[in-house]
């Protein structure tokens, strides 16, 4: 949806098409506090995926895969998770990745305080640490709880805010690297879904990197199909299958019988280990 809010409206799940999925373990390096000998090796997806605010029945998932995309993301929690999601848990997973499918875990944790619009959990410079460390902790259960394992990716949604706020960008930031701190304490990677006009600008241009997420999922409606040629950042930076580009919001498509309208993605990045 255009305004990618994410208490009433809802965003959609990435999925990759098209690109198989490896084991490697590159990307590694861009994260911090990251003991590589103890982490599973990473599993990448690179092609076009898709996001949707609830996840798909399996038959739309089974009807949907072979065709454009390969990847979903889903909503696997969060106080500011719009949507209800009651096709998603462990027998879905296996389902579903069962039929070929490649998931991305997207967690709609604590949003800042200068923000537009109402959310149930907002992050204030007094909580913003306690907040992330609480939030990842429960994205962890969430995601394993679904057949997620150790090494797999969550990747934190923070919507558009003002960034020239001082205070509450430092909070922000506060939150994630607290969150992404304790992620990986838990021996999942961190990664970071924000627009490249204020979110993921905020993470990109930061000067100081100590724990901030190693794999950044940016958005950017141009309709192109790439994590290349557009992206926005330094050259150097999120090099090693650790990008994605939301390209294209609110397209409504139908594939073998079955309607959903979905945001794209084009994916080089992490996905879920599962199996």
């Amino acid at each position: 949806m255009s305004s990618h809010r994410q208490s009433k409206k809802r965003r959609y799940v990435t999925w990759g098409v098209a690109g198989a999925a490896v084991l490697a373990g590159a990307g590694i390096a861009a994260q911090t506090s990251m003991a590589a000998t103890t982490w599973p090796a990473q599993k990448t997806y690179t092609g076009r995926a898709f996001d949707t605010c609830a996840a798909p029945s399996p038959a739309a998932m089974k009807a949907w895969y072979g065709g454009l995309y390969g990847a979903a993301a889903v909503y696997i929690g969060g106080k500011n998770r719009g949507c209800a999601q009651p096709n998603l848990t462990a027998s879905w997973v296996t389902s579903v990745t069962t039929v070929g499918w490649k998931l991305i875990p997207l967690y709609v944790g604590a949003q800042p305080s200068c923000q537009t619009g109402s959310n149930p959990e907002k992050m204030t410079t007094a909580n913003a640490a306690s907040l992330g460390t609480a939030d990842a902790t429960d994205a962890v259960t969430k995601a394993a709880a679904l057949g997620m394992k150790a090494g797999s990716p969550i990747y934190l949604d923070m919507e558009a805010y003002d960034t020239t706020n001082t205070s509450c960008n430092n909070a922000v930031l506060t939150y994630v690297r607290a969150f992404d701190k304790q992620l990986r304490a838990k021996t999942y990677r961190a990664g970071f879904y924000g627009f490249t006009s204020s979110s993921a600008k905020a993470i990109a241009n930061a000067t100081d990197k100590t724990d901030l997420p190693g794999n950044l999922w940016y958005a950017l409606w141009d309709k192109k199909n790439t994590t290349t040629a557009d992206w926005p950042f330094g050259a150097t930076q999120y090099t090693g299958h650790s990008r994605a580009h939301q390209y294209m919001v609110n397209s409504k498509e139908t594939r073998g019988g079955y309607t959903i309208t979905v945001d794209r993605d084009a994916w080089d990045a992490p996905v879920a280990i599962t199996g």
